[in-house]
């Protein structure tokens, strides 16, 4: 399974980006802030 980080501000928007990858088959991990997505970024392994 292929994981994707996504980094969006708009909470709503977020979670629709969210919920449209999951139910494609990917694993999709969603930050709100360009801090936290760094962070994840470099301690975590994404595609």
């Amino acid at each position: 399974m292929q994981r994707i980080l996504i980094v969006e501000d708009e909470q709503k928007t977020g979670r629709y980006l969210q919920q449209g990858l999951v139910e494609e088959g990917y694993q999709a991990d969603l930050f709100n802030n360009g801090r936290d997505g760094l962070g994840a970024a470099s301690k975590g392994q994404y595609d």
